[in-house]
């Protein structure tokens, strides 16, 4: 109890020293969607194999390694879908067998799960395998156009995870293995390992690791050009459960951990244990009021200067609270400073049994405890960690936790997407026409879409929204080359390859520089929107560009010119105007011979002529009036200026209707005949035929009539059988019977009856067009609340929540001015 209403006062406290809130734009949507077709997408799998989660980028051998479930395969690094190699490491049946003796699924579990490659020095790769959960590691190699195991099986407990599904991670420094990871079969004995001749681990305590999920681990080379002689370091991130905070159930927050690559452990103590293992919280703070957000996955984008290398992570929330996901930014040099110049987290007693951790204030050991071996403890006369003394290695052994916090570039996001959590990142840095650099961002996502994002000045854009696995399912491993413009992602079904843009898809001045794409720009000479080289920027003179605005008045000629459409039309039918404008944050308008027509929101008037809808625009009952010019064009904002395109021209023609006997329409036709789909002119129009015929069936007087009797008819048997239910239950008393026909039972019978009365009440649409799913709430403008109504009509009249209301979530809870 007590921790509960500590939890909730530090909740308290935190929010009222919050700065005011402004919300972020959550419905940040792609400028353009580009479906599978179209992506330029090339794919590989193998029948029969799955899991192409993990990959190994050999650009010097020209190679994408990938490691699949019993295979790995060597595949053209321009072209991933050639194979020029594979090998097949697969469970021998007795080591099958001991795993399902154990309790582990058969076909699922007790497989060989690829899960490690990582280069050595030379050309070989360490290759580790679950091997039904009985992880095992060998050499790779490649010569002579295969790939081949060696043999040299070892024991990979440690270095790889017993369960094919956990999240681990590993790094390959200087041919020693570190790898994050659960070090027994149950995965309840989380460690940091190091594995080399002089092997170090982490603690088996809470206090160093809580219930991890390891998400990312790699090498930042702080010792080069280090004025303090500092060592390189090793960066983990993952997310665990919190020890610092007081709270009713578990609360799951980020972490950066970091030791040193000179580590050798203590002389007595922490024997064999990291002497520089420390941690710290990472905030991803999404701008409105939730739980903090947990990391996903991580990016290294390296720089010339490691101080101005940045960690770009993805975060999602870790309730159902909040439908949205995030990108941040954090700087290595910032990351340094929280563990060299912050102060540290110490676990105090409280009533004598509850443990809480509040900010260290009291004198901190010389050297710095967690610090790597650098000048200042060279001046002490220690040249290693196993020259630190006891009282420093118990300081760190009992507070590895720093206080502050490391907070996200710029204090905000890069990027808030609502819709379909974020999975993966990679990041490209590139340099524009302006000569800045500009990081793009490669996401992606659960429903297998890779989103393409560039944040310029705190405003967020994305690019274009690529569909990379049909049919969809969620992206597990990305991988970026930017030397080859290439990137990889694998699922649990197959691996695709991208390019990093693909200039051809703008087919306009103003389509290519509203895209803001700064791989790619104008050739005002080729009239074609083309791929900038990053390597000379001055030989594009005849290419412009505007990431940063999107200006497009550069453009001389702004206007698209398009061909009339002819079409003849007959009276009475329904037309189909298609317009797929090219980019989703144009606006649609039409004009019928230069007047603007209404726009969608005259849909709402059952009467309306015209219904607009994504695919374009339908015209109902046509007839001589409707004789004229139909033009499509989107209206998009950029930079506070309007650029307008044309994306379609119709030109509708009268025409006439025959009826059996060969005389036109003016020739004594029956007035029942039911008039045939307009469809294209095969002379005037070279558009598809299957544009029109598509449409739904003209209104009639005679299907009218049938409609009128065939409702009426049906409308008569629901009453009947109403009826005859409640005579049978007893609802309405027969002749002779009033005494004792049973009554319903208070409040439940008259609501049950006032809910059937209300479902027995129907009303007839004249007309009703096929609308997608996606479209259908925008179109009819249907809410989950008038669900709930109706369902209270059927129960005891509690309130009932809601299945598509969000709850409203709690920001984190730091409760250090509580003591």
């Amino acid at each position: 109890m007590h921790c509960c209403v500590s939890g909730l006062w530090s909740l308290c406290c935190l929010l009222l020293t919050l700065p005011p809130i402004t919300r972020a734009s959550q419905d940040c949507i792609p400028r353009k969607s580009i479906p599978y077709q179209n992506g330029n997408i090339k794919v590989f799998r193998e029948e029969g194999y799955t899991n192409y989660t993990t990959m190994l980028l050999r650009e010097d051998q020209g190679l994408l390694l990938l490691g699949a479930r019993e295979a790995i395969y060597a595949l053209d690094l321009d072209d991933i879908s050639r194979r020029k190699s594979s090998v097949y490491w697969k469970v021998p049946e007795e080591k099958r067998k001991e795993c399902t003796h154990k309790g582990r699924l058969e076909e699922t579990e007790c497989r060989n799960y690829i899960r490690t490659l990582h280069k050595q020095l030379g050309d070989d790769v360490y290759v580790c395998g679950t091997n039904a959960f009985s992880p095992t590691c060998d050499v790779l190699k490649y010569e002579g156009g295969q790939l081949k195991l060696e043999g040299k099986l070892e024991e990979g407990k440690g270095k790889c995870p017993f369960d094919p599904f956990q999240r681990y991670s590993s790094v390959m420094v200087d041919g020693d293995l570190y790898s994050a990871t659960s070090i027994n079969f149950l995965g309840s004995e989380p460690v940091v390992l190091r594995s080399s001749h002089t092997s170090l681990r982490t603690e088996f305590k809470s206090s160093w690791l809580n219930e991890p999920n390891f998400i990312y681990m790699d090498v930042v080379q702080e010792s080069e050009d280090n004025a303090e002689g500092d060592d390189d370091k090793v960066y983990l991130f993952f997310s665990e459960s919190a020890v610092e905070y007081d709270f009713y159930s578990k609360l799951l927050v980020s972490r950066v951990a970091r030791v040193c690559k000179g580590d050798q452990g203590g002389q007595r103590t922490l024997q064999k244990k990291w002497t520089s293992f420390l941690k710290a919280r990472v905030d991803c703070s999404v701008l409105e009021p939730s739980l903090p957000f947990v990391v996903q996955d991580v990016f290294l984008l390296r720089a010339p200067k490691w101080k101005d290398s940045v960690f770009y992570g993805v975060f999602t929330p870790q309730s159902g609270s909040s439908a949205v996901s995030a990108v941040c930014a954090f700087s290595v040099q910032a990351i340094s400073e929280v563990f060299s110049k912050g102060k540290y987290k110490t676990p105090i007693t409280v009533e004598t049994s509850h443990v809480k951790w509040v900010m260290y204030s009291g004198e901190v050991p010389v050297p710095r405890p967690g610090a790597c071996i650098n000048n200042a403890a060279r001046k002490l006369n220690m040249q290693r960690s196993l020259d630190l003394p006891d009282n420093t290695l118990q300081f760190v052994r009992d507070r590895p936790l720093m206080n502050e916090a490391v907070t996200a570039l710029g204090g905000q996001p890069q990027l808030v997407k609502g819709g379909a959590q974020l999975t993966r990142i990679a990041v490209d840095r590139v340099r524009a026409l302006d000569s800045q650099l500009y990081d793009v961002m490669f996401i992606g996502t659960e429903n297998g879409c890779l989103l393409k994002a560039v944040n310029y000045d705190g405003e967020m854009f994305i690019v274009e929204e690529l569909q990379l696995f049909n049919p969809p399912e969620p992206v597990k491993t990305l991988r970026l080359s930017a030397a080859k413009g290439q990137l990889y992602a694998g699922s649990e079904s197959s691996a695709v390859q991208v390019p990093v843009s693909e200039c051809g898809r703008y087919k306009s001045c103003v389509d290519c520089l509203l895209a803001r794409d700064p791989y790619c720009g104008w050739d005002r000479l080729a009239s074609r929107c083309a791929l900038v080289s990053s390597g000379d920027l001055l030989a594009h003179t005849s290419l412009i560009q505007s990431v940063r605005h999107g200006n497009a008045s550069q453009c001389t000629n702004s206007m698209r010119v398009q061909q009339p459409q002819n079409y003849t039309l007959v009276p009475g039918n329904n037309i189909k105007l298609v317009c797929h404008p090219g980019s989703n944050l144009a606006q649609v308008h039409w004009q019928f011979n230069g007047h603007h027509l209404p726009g969608p929101s005259s849909t709402s008037n059952p009467g309306s002529k015209y219904y607009f809808y994504s695919e374009g625009l339908l015209v109902f009952n046509v007839s001589a009036a409707d004789v004229g010019e139909y033009t499509c064009r989107s209206l998009e904002r950029a930079n506070g200026q309007q650029y307008a395109l044309t994306e379609a021209v119709y030109r509708l023609q009268l025409g006439v209707v025959r009826n059996p006997r060969g005389r036109g329409a003016g020739e004594g036709t029956n007035s029942t005949q039911t008039p045939q789909p307009s469809v294209p002119n095969p002379k005037t129009s070279p558009v598809d035929r299957n544009l029109v015929p598509s449409l739904p069936a003209p209104r009639t007087e005679e299907r009218a009539l049938v409609a009128l009797q065939v409702a009426v008819g049906l409308l008569a048997a629901l009453l009947v059988a109403l009826l005859v239910w409640n005579l049978y239950r007893g609802h309405i008393p027969l002749p002779g019977r009033g005494a004792g026909v049973a009554k319903p039972r208070g409040v439940e019978g008259s609501r049950l009856q006032g809910a059937m009365v209300d479902n027995s009440t129907h009303r007839q649409v004249p007309f009703q067009a096929k609308v997608l799913p996606e479209e259908k709430s925008q179109v009819d403008g249907s809410s989950c609340q008038p669900l709930v109504d109706n369902y209270r009509s059927l129960t005891n009249g509690e309130p009932t929540p809601s299945p598509c209301v969000p709850l409203d979530g709690f920001k984190y809870i730091d409760d250090e001015s509580e003591i």
